[in-house]
């Protein structure tokens, strides 16, 4: 048993000491492929990505998904405990149904490291990599990180395979409303579409592109979504 518990324990040492070692690396480099992507792979909806630098995407693609997903992106410490709070009494209350509050931090980290899915296992190590990457990544690395392997459409990962599929443009050059139309689909990419688009999330998009709006002037705003 001491045998069992030293190797266990030398286990545990190398692969925590690896995950740190791989979240550091991509502070830099682009995640070569998630779990999230191979699962894609294998449900049948295929792989597309191009991984792009915050220099070669719009600012409008930056903006319209902290306007969607998470507009207290610059305030939070990767956790925003109110709207968690309040999706576990509307959970509470209606059992039946599932609201989530993830933070953008909290998806990449998801999206980078893990699998899809609502064990409680799943989200303790997502509370571990987003604390990570929070303190290692920074905002704007995780804002680019996200915009590069957020699903936006069965089988399209990232904004500059979303550009070309649904407005044959490169991402640097999206609209306001193209940017917002592909963010309205974010909260679920498999049943949602941008073209050809429903009176949902044609809404959807009008609302994020006014939320856009009232959000550009604020300084912390700018700060993230500036290109380096």
């Amino acid at each position: 048993m001491k045998r069992i518990w030293k190797w266990g324990l030398r286990l545990f040492v190398v692969l925590f000491i690896g995950q740190l070692i791989y979240i550091v690396v991509l502070k830099w480099v682009a995640p070569p492929i998630t779990l999230t992507q191979i699962g894609s792979v294998l449900s049948g909806r295929g792989f597309h990505n191009k991984n792009m630098p915050s220099s070669a995407v719009s600012e409008n693609a930056r903006l319209a998904v902290i306007a969607s997903e998470d507009q207290l992106f610059p305030d939070h410490n990767g956790f925003d405990w109110k709207s968690i709070q309040k999706a576990m009494e509307y959970n509470r209350k209606k059992p039946g149904r599932v609201r989530g509050a993830s933070t953008i931090s909290q998806q990449t980290a998801k999206n980078v490291f893990l699998w899809q899915g609502r064990s409680w296992i799943r989200k303790g190590l997502e509370t571990y990599f987003t604390f990570m990457i929070e303190n290692i990544w920074g905002k704007k690395r995780i804002l680019e990180v996200y915009l590069n392997v957020a699903e936006m459409g069965k089988g399209i990962f990232g904004i500059e395979t979303a550009a070309q599929t649904y407005f044959n443009k490169p991402a640097k050059e999206l609209t306001q409303y193209e940017a917002a139309a592909i963010a309205a689909i974010l909260p679920n990419p498999l049943k949602l579409n941008v073209k050809p688009m429903s009176p949902y999330v044609s809404s959807r998009a009008r609302a994020i592109v006014q939320q856009m709006n009232f959000l550009r002037p604020d300084r912390d705003i700018q700060r993230i979504i500036q290109a380096n």
